[in-house]
């Protein structure tokens, strides 16, 4: 794997995800540790598009704990039943919020958290292992290109399960 990610400056981003999740591919390959894998698609995602914040809430002890992330501080435990991750945890799916302020429910671990997407990441048993939290600081700025591309770097995480 080249030590920093290459993605074409004049490309929208759809064509950023076709040209990360390959780069993805290549740092999760041969790596069987969970948290170094989690930490490296954290980095990437942080790293190729800049988000305010990216990472993992894991499912344990009855609730989703914060896992490896990139961004400032955030919420360490989250009911399953509370937020758009608990409610991507318990509908079993993605979830954009254009407007944060507009969600029933947001926990607001930053008020400079404006939109965010939430996805879900399976066991082979079709539970749901842990969910991927990406926030921006800009209103309405995840759409299905994100959804899509983001779905896909999960599915090869899957695999990893």
């Amino acid at each position: 794997m080249a030590e920093e990610l290459i993605i074409p400056a004049d490309t929208d981003r759809a064509g950023a995800y076709k040209a990360l999740i390959p780069q993805i591919a290549a740092l999760i390959e041969d790596e069987s540790d969970l948290t170094a894998n989690l930490a490296n698609i954290a980095g990437a995602l942080k790293q190729a598009f800049d988000f305010f914040w990216v990472g993992f809430y894991i499912a344990k002890e009855g609730q989703l704990v914060l896992g490896p992330y990139q961004g400032p501080i955030a919420c360490t435990r989250i009911p399953f039943h509370k937020g758009v991750c608990g409610a991507s945890y318990s509908r079993k799916e993605t979830i954009i919020v254009p407007d944060v302020e507009q969600f029933p429910g947001h926990i607001a671990c930053s008020s400079a958290s404006k939109s965010e997407i939430v996805l879900p990441v399976f066991h082979r048993n079709d539970t749901v292992a842990m969910v991927l939290d990406v926030d921006s600081d800009e209103l309405d700025d995840f759409s299905q290109a994100d959804a899509d591309g983001l779905n896909k770097i999960l599915r090869m995480l899957e695999k990893k399960l």
